[in-house]
């Protein structure tokens, strides 16, 4: 990836021996505005590459800063979205329209007014000046509080994702602080020289800084540093994230630079351009504008990306043109577009392309389906194996390889433009979001209705979730999802749970990045340095002893500082390392091949596999899908075969039940399924053995509960519960158990029921 620039041979903007503020900002995706200390604000058209003057400011106003209002909020369009704010050294700042009218100047700082931002939902506008102060307005130009004061100059100052915070530049020092008064500042020293640039990204939350030490840093919301770049030649002076969060823009003297999320550069430019003082990137985050000090106005538009699938890998060779080359025979094919292409994905055989205004579906590459889009703006494309995701500023939308429109899941306080591939998953039958107004809450829709799963009641994790995966292969019912907490740690659940608590295990700690495989329900992630795949992550709903057993790790030696899992297809596992160059890794094919004859019941043919193998691990991971299936000879050979003994024992005792409903329900209790085991036992009216399994798991009150309720076995319970204490020589204090002990008469009830075995087993245990 990098960025294509041009510039016109000749400034549009009047050159002064300084020439020290310039900035520049977006209207629609193919048209700027810039203004300069010639006190012109022109208007740039990148369809007709035509430039003209708006108009020319009064003597008095020297531009600062320049900053659309916000276009949407939501999906309705906005009255004032054609207004701007700019700030000069005046100390004011002035509201102007698009046709260059001021409609309003407002008195606003002691000094220059450095910079003035919109919040996202436009409802607030902020300013820093000279003076050291930082004050919010409302849309209107009212001033509503002074946020701080300090001695020295604020350089810059952004919104956090939801606008209740505000991160601003003191000296050397970065401070975030929450509008709401009592809350707590975070503020640390970020560079050693001072900050001129900062912006923060409403998608990944993730904070940017530059200064005077040359260098640029890359923050989390929390200030921990994430990544430092080298020093460069001269002082940052421009930065600014694209909108989806993806990459980031670094301008310097004579310097334009593209970046990952992540901090390393994926390419760098040396234009003849002086300072970069102010960077803007379009809508749709294809095209970046850098105003300079030399007067000059630089675009820039992001080519050469690369998307890789099996043989194929795809590249954007110029904006409107991809290239396709199969790698098996070198074959390379031209796509050809009719407008500029916005995202694009390549999965499951399919080729999705969004450009500004349609949507191109390629299965092969002579024949696109192609269809209109209703925004412009596709900030995310995600694909399952029978159908596909569009994210816009609207909304989301799950379409058919056929370009039909299945459904779009809609909830309250729905926040489409904030959603990346960490917080939205899709499978062929199920879409999950994780909730931005709570993000311990993930939101769960059926994607071919849009509609809320079960009841409607969204999967609660108990700490904030950082990223969620659905798996992509098996039926619905059995549908998991992996999520990443943030305390990095991994978990598995179901998505249909059937009105019960979901079951939320935990499978692995300090995970970084995870992926499905595309064919299998395999799972791998960056676990402690190391790659970990989870050849059955499942296995922990059956068996999780067994769950360590069914790991492949490899050594982290061959990876660098902070691998990343990019995708999981077939075989081959691609991680981006912390340098942004890509490292493949090979997974044995045999964990999958186990997978599809579980599904298809071919349970001799995964026996011979195993065999064949002599894997350890694919041996725990058959004995885990054979409990899981009620397959139990395959089960005992498996078991066998790693040596859990014990565990052949109990398929021997399940052998011997006497009805299939008991066998089932001790088969629950091997899960670790104790509510279910009892439902199953009461259900085909086995109540001592119902009554049994409390018992030996000394849940007394329960066991007790349920002798009561069906008047049987009172007295068998108390004669456990008096054994269990006289063993550590304890009296009995619950009051429950000390009525019936005395004598109610609901005890002669049951004795008189119990057959003689039982009685003279109660005999025993009270003579014990």
């Amino acid at each position: 990836m990098r960025l294509k620039t041009s510039l016109l041979k000749e400034s549009k903007h009047i050159l002064f021996v300084v020439m020290e503020h310039i900035c520049v900002g977006w209207t629609t995706a193919d048209e700027l505005y810039s203004c300069s200390e010639d006190h012109q604000i022109l208007k740039w058209n990148l369809l007709t590459s035509e430039t003209s003057l708006i108009v020319k400011l009064p003597e008095e106003i020297y531009p600062t800063d320049l900053h659309w209002f916000p276009k949407t909020v939501g999906v309705k369009k906005q009255a004032q979205a054609e207004i701007f704010v700019l700030t000069s050294t005046d100390g004011k700042f002035h509201l102007t329209s698009k046709m260059g009218r001021i409609e309003k100047s407002v008195e606003a700082h002691k000094g220059a007014v450095l910079a003035g931002r919109w919040n996202y939902d436009g409802t607030a506008l902020i300013t820093a000046g000279e003076d050291g102060q930082i004050k919010i307005w409302s849309k209107s130009g009212m001033l509503r509080s002074t946020l701080a004061s300090q001695g020295s100059p604020v350089y810059s100052v952004a919104w956090g994702p939801d606008s209740d915070r505000i991160l601003y530049t003191s000296g050397r020092q970065l401070i975030i602080k929450p509008l709401q008064p009592s809350a707590k500042i975070i503020q640390w020293k970020a560079h050693d020289g001072v900050i001129l640039k900062v912006d923060w990204n409403s998608v990944n939350d993730l904070i940017l800084s530059g200064g005077e030490d040359c260098k640029y840093k890359v923050w989390d919301s929390f200030g921990h540093l994430l990544h430092c770049s080298l020093s460069h030649d001269y002082p940052v002076t421009s930065l600014s994230w694209a909108p989806d969060g993806e990459v980031f823009a670094v301008g310097s003297f004579n310097t334009l630079r593209l970046c990952d999320k992540t901090g390393w550069s994926y390419a760098l430019e040396k234009p003849n351009t002086g300072s970069v003082f102010s960077l803007a990137w379009s809508a749709d985050g294809t095209q970046l504008a850098g105003a300079c000090g030399n007067g000059h106005v630089i675009f820039a538009h992001v080519v050469e990306q690369h998307w890789e699938w099996k043989n194929f890998v795809i590249t954007l060779t110029k904006r409107r043109t991809m290239q396709v080359r199969n790698v098996l025979n070198d074959a390379v094919d031209l796509l050809e577009f009719r407008d500029r292409v916005i995202k694009a994905s390549l999965a499951h055989g399919h080729l999705v392309v969004a450009t500004s205004l349609q949507c191109y579906v390629y299965k092969n590459w002579n024949t696109p389906l192609i269809f209109d889009l209703k925004e412009g703006t596709v900030s995310l494309i995600l694909q399952a194996e029978k159908h596909f995701l569009l994210v816009d500023g609207a909304g989301l939308y799950t379409f058919s390889y056929e370009g039909r429109l299945i459904s779009s899941p809609k909830f309250p306080g729905m926040r489409a433009d904030i959603l990346n591939a960490q917080s939205v998953s899709l499978s062929n039958d199920t879409i999950a979001i994780r909730d931005k107004s709570d993000e311990k809450v993930i939101l769960l829709f059926d994607a071919l209705t849009g509609k809320a799963l079960g009841d409607g009641k969204p999967l609660t994790h108990k700490q904030e979730v950082l990223e969620i995966a659905l798996d992509q292969c098996g039926p619905s019912t059995d549908r998991k999802i992996a999520l990443i907490d943030k305390n990095r740690d991994l978990y598995l659940t179901t998505v249909r749970h059937l009105g019960r608590e979901p079951k939320i295990c935990k499978i692995g700690s300090m995970v970084h990045s995870m992926a499905w495989n595309d064919a299998a329900n395999i799972l791998c992630g960056i676990q402690d340095n190391q790659l970990t795949v989870w050849y059955y992550p499942s296995v922990v709903f059956t068996d999780k002893e067994l769950l360590p057993k069914t790991l492949c790790i490899k050594d982290g030696s061959e990876f660098r500082r902070a691998p990343q899992v990019l995708n999981y297809i077939g075989t081959k596992v691609t991680l981006r390392q912390g340098d942004g160059s890509l490292v493949y890794s090979s997974v044995l094919p045999f964990p999958a091949l186990l997978h599809e004859y579980s599904i298809s019941a071919r349970w001799e043919d995964a026996l011979r596999l195993c065999c064949y193998a002599k894997d350890q691990s694919l041996w725990a991971c058959l004995a885990g899908m054979a409990m899981a299936n009620r397959e139990l000879t395959t089960a005992e050979m498996a078991y066998a075969a790693i040596g859990e003994l014990p565990r052949v024992q109990y398929i021997n005792f399940l052998r011997e039940q006497p009805s299939k409903e008991s066998s089932l329900a001790h088969m629950l209790l091997f899960s670790g399924q104790v509510q279910e085991a009892e439902a199953a036992f009461l259900q085909a009216g086995l109540i001592y053995q119902a009554i049994q399994v409390n018992i030996d798991l000394y849940n007394w009150e329960r066991a007790l509960e349920l002798a009561v309720k069906h008047k049987t076995h009172v007295d068998t319970v108390l004669a456990y519960r008096e054994k269990f204490l006289q063993k550590f020589g304890r009296k009995e204090t619950n009051k429950r158990f000390l009525q019936y002990s005395e004598g109610a008469g609901i005890t002669s009830e049951a004795e008189s029921k119990c057959s003689p075995s039982l009685k003279t087993l109660h005999a025993s245990i009270k003579n014990a």
